[in-house]
């Protein structure tokens, strides 16, 4: 069974506009579309090891009764205008070592943005304890719908 999906749109915008959000930890927030990322707490992240803190509802997926917690985003990777992926620190200690990111591509018309999530570094411990994927494909799709509203029609 593969262990990673990607999902891709073409976004009426530049590269550097659609980064900007993505840099953003308040633009996590603004784009999700699972509804878990209530608020987010940091700086604009500007390179690898960079962290800020999102406060999360799981009640959103209904599916683990965690509530209300908290987690620390940190980048694994980071292109400017290019590529940003991350894996998350949160209650399950060590973390878990799933990964998310975007990478973005200049094309006719936009930019080609790719979403994706990899769970295939998890580590054995977690394996048959906690279901993946954690979010389904279609978030990452509806995601990126939000994300193009948002770049698309700043004013809305």
């Amino acid at each position: 069974m593969a262990e990673r999906f990607e999902v891709s749109r073409v976004i009426a915008a530049s590269p550097a506009e659609i980064f900007a959000v993505l840099t953003d930890p308040a633009g996590h927030v603004r784009i999700d579309s699972s509804g878990m990322l209530q608020s987010a707490d940091g700086e604009r992240v500007t390179g690898v090891d960079d962290e800020f803190v999102v406060h999360m509802d799981r009640e959103a997926l209904n599916d683990l009764p965690m509530g209300r917690y908290d987690v620390t985003v940190i980048i694994t990777g980071f292109e400017q205008d290019h590529t940003i992926e991350w894996m998350i620190s949160g209650t399950v200690q060590p973390p878990i070592q799933h990964r998310y990111g975007y990478r973005l591509e200049p094309v006719e018309g936009g930019t080609r943005v790719t979403s994706y999530y990899d769970w295939s570094r998890i580590e054995d411990r977690y394996r048959g304890k906690i279901d993946f994927p954690v979010i389904p494909e279609g978030a990452l799709r509806a995601t990126l719908g939000i994300l193009a509203r948002t770049v698309e029609n700043p004013s809305r």
